[in-house]
């Protein structure tokens, strides 16, 4: 790992709207942190760490090819590892043993604010333990393998006197309505009875952002977000709708 000079990071995250987020994020919390390197995949990483020799790598868990926690496996004992994660209530035991530290999805400026009091206070050169960080990842390989539900991939929606099968990957946003939740898709919407409450607890939380009371929206197919008076908007791509994001949810977007 690098010793004099700034503390030196690599992102790993495979959706690259929230690293540029992570990244600023970072750089309001901790301007002398160098951000050396970025990786979609774990085999990048995994590359990105034995070129640059980052003092700390993010992690993203759900990766295509090899994921977080394979790529920690070859890393662990170079850098201090956080792992960026959509499931931290399985993992906090593990996390908390002081090896690695944890970030939700999608990152909050708070939360990461208490990963970098955490991180500024192991920026000495010396290691992470390696057979510590080797225990920690099999808790956390072994709470994960256990306990991350099955996520929702087809919706049963009503449109007129039929029942159309939506995929999930297809919707742009949910939205409640009344007694209903509207499935809004490019090709038009339709009319489910499950509450928004319960949808949000079955979609991939990495992939849809609630982004008010009442909204869920599908961040991959968000264009940018943009200021109208007051309000904060969402504007999707190639849709003219535009969605309301609520102050509670505004520091999703604040790299943006």
């Amino acid at each position: 790992m690098n010793s004099p000079g700034p503390p030196t990071a690599v992102l790993a995250d495979d959706e690259p709207l929230l690293r540029a987020q992570l990244r600023a994020t970072l750089a309001t919390l901790w301007p002398e942190l160098r951000i050396v390197g970025e990786a979609a995949h774990g085999e990048d990483a995994v590359a990105q760490v034995a070129q640059h020799r980052p003092q700390f790598v993010f992690l993203d868990i759900e990766m295509p090819g090899m994921n977080g926690l394979q790529a920690a496996a070859q890393i662990q004992g170079l850098a201090h590892l956080v792992f960026i994660t959509a499931y931290n209530q399985y993992a906090v035991d593990a996390f908390e043993r002081g090896a690695i530290d944890y970030v939700l999805k999608p990152a909050s400026e708070a939360r990461l604010a208490q990963t970098v009091g955490r991180l500024r206070q192991r920026v000495a050169p010396a290691a992470p333990d390696a057979a510590l960080v080797s225990a920690a990842l099999a808790q956390v390989a072994a709470a994960l393998g256990k306990s991350i539900p099955q996520r929702l991939k087809w919706i049963q929606a009503s449109v007129g006197s039929q029942i159309r099968l939506v995929p999930v990957e297809e919707v742009l946003f949910f939205q409640s309505d009344a007694k209903y939740t509207r499935v809004v898709t490019r090709d038009g919407e339709s009319l489910i009875r499950k509450p928004l409450k319960e949808l949000v607890e079955e979609v991939d939380p990495e992939q849809f952002w609630q982004i008010h009371r009442g909204t869920v929206v599908n961040s991959r197919l968000i264009s940018h977000a943009v200021r109208q008076d007051d309000r904060l908007l969402v504007v999707l791509k190639d849709h003219g709708q535009r969605l309301e994001v609520s102050r509670s949810y505004a520091h999703l977007f604040r790299s943006m």
